[in-house]
């Protein structure tokens, strides 16, 4: 009796901390934003696809490289980015997001306050969920 108890509590403490898909990439998605008001270019870095796409309601797009070194250089300078209505959608590898956000950025000695529609395309490599494409819209 003491070992089906001893089971029967070891497998609800692991059912417990098991994190569903959806909240795994969820807390990515806000390691990133955090990332990015942080400065944490070795994150960026890691949680970014090679192939990133990364789109800006004013039309601008920066690649996986220009995001890192604007982010690195000070020519954009994220002071807050917080997310609301915050949607995900998986499918196998692939997954988007959409949220509401507000964004407090600088950007070559401008400063700003913005309030947009996200779309994020998320991809699965490994155990890891990688950033592959942004667009926001105003």
């Amino acid at each position: 009796m003491k070992r089906l108890l001893i089971i029967v509590l070891l497998f609800n403490t692991v059912v417990a901390r098991t994190q569903s898909a959806e909240e795994k990439l969820t807390a990515t998605l806000k390691k990133f934003h955090s990332a990015l008001v942080n400065k944490d270019a070795v994150f960026l870095n890691s949680q970014a696809d090679h192939a990133l796409s990364y789109g800006h309601s004013n039309g601008w797009v920066e690649t996986k490289t220009d995001m890192i070194k604007h982010i690195e250089t000070g020519f954009l300078n994220y002071h807050s980015y917080k997310e609301d209505s915050l949607q995900v959608f998986i499918n196998g590898k692939v997954a988007n997001t959409r949220f509401i956000a507000d964004i407090n950025v600088t950007m070559n000695g401008k400063q700003g306050n913005y309030h947009l529609k996200v779309l994020e395309v998320w991809v699965k490599k490994g155990r890891r969920w990688k950033l592959f494409a942004r667009q926001a819209v105003k």
